[in-house]
């Protein structure tokens, strides 16, 4: 009896192992790899295929096969409305999913939805796919739609380490392509170079749109304080006196001329005096005068 009672623990612990919606496998594709945490559960090779298995099944029959030119008329208008909310070019975020999900057939797209190749994290509570890359058996996310995946894309991005691509121009796809390289999103070190070929042969940048410098400042001061809401506050306002009359301020991820102005009582045509400045472009570190 005892041994029969065994058993059947054995069995409910596997099979819990098994359905978890959230292995806490980090992730390490492009982008998410450099920024998580050690693994604490690692399944074994028969957990995962029974878990990939069971999610294969569920899908099975439901997923479209397209060209590149099908894909891109899919999911245009999605990432237009994402270009609209964040800021992303859409020829970015189109440019990435072709690249990253094999025109959208590939295994990842097909099961699991995620036409960006973003992994697990401490934070994702969703669904696990597991396959090879960066390591054996990496976990990634399972989405409902590719929908929700393209949202999580742009949602993933407003990490600290992108703060600065929001920043520019919402149309400038080679700024954006060299700063995911920049900021670690990917490990190839021709990644810039592909995302812009594909932009460039499929005239992907036909749907970007500019934005007049007013709609510029309101969504950065959108995403980026979103962003920001993750930094200590003392870090932000580290304004720092270093004579009697005249005050200094470091510039953080996040900030803009705007809000900085904003912040200190200045217009942005006063900080630019102040600091001699003929663009609005500033870095992090950068120190700027902010009264005399």
């Amino acid at each position: 009896m005892r041994k029969l009672i065994y058993l059947l623990a054995a069995s409910s612990l596997l099979t819990s192992c098994i359905t978890r919606r959230n292995l806490p496998r980090p992730p390490a594709h492009p982008s998410p790899s450099s920024t998580s945490t050690p693994s604490v559960y690692v399944p074994s090779n028969s957990e995962v295929e029974k878990n990939n298995d069971q999610i294969r099944k569920s899908r099975q029959g439901t997923y479209p096969t397209y060209t590149v030119y099908t894909y891109i008329d899919r999911f245009k208008a999605i990432a237009v409305q994402e270009m609209n909310t964040y800021g992303i070019p859409a020829s970015i975020t189109l440019a990435q999913g072709l690249f990253e999900s094999g025109n959208g057939n590939g295994e990842l797209a097909k099961y699991a939805n995620n036409h960006f190749g973003i992994k697990c994290t401490s934070d994702w509570h969703g669904q696990s796919y597991y396959k090879n890359d960066d390591q054996i058996n990496d976990c990634f996310r399972v989405y409902d739609s590719p929908e929700q995946s393209f949202r999580d894309h742009s949602e993933f991005l407003k990490r600290k380490r992108y703060a600065h691509l929001f920043e520019l121009d919402k149309n400038d796809y080679q700024g954006w392509a060299q700063g995911l390289k920049d900021a670690g999103y990917a490990t190839n070190p021709n990644y810039p170079q592909q995302l812009i070929k594909l932009i460039q042969k499929y005239n992907l940048d036909q749907f970007d749109r500019p934005e007049s410098e007013i709609a510029k400042i309101k969504r950065e001061d959108r995403v980026l304080s979103q962003i920001n809401q993750n930094i200590p506050k003392e870090t932000r306002d580290s304004v720092v006196a270093v004579t009697p009359a005249n005050k200094l301020y470091t510039v953080v991820t996040g900030d803009t001329l705007y809000n900085i102005s904003k912040r200190f009582g200045l217009t942005v045509d006063d900080l630019k005096a102040l600091n001699n400045m003929t663009d609005n472009n500033i870095k992090i570190g950068q120190t700027l005068v902010i009264s005399r």
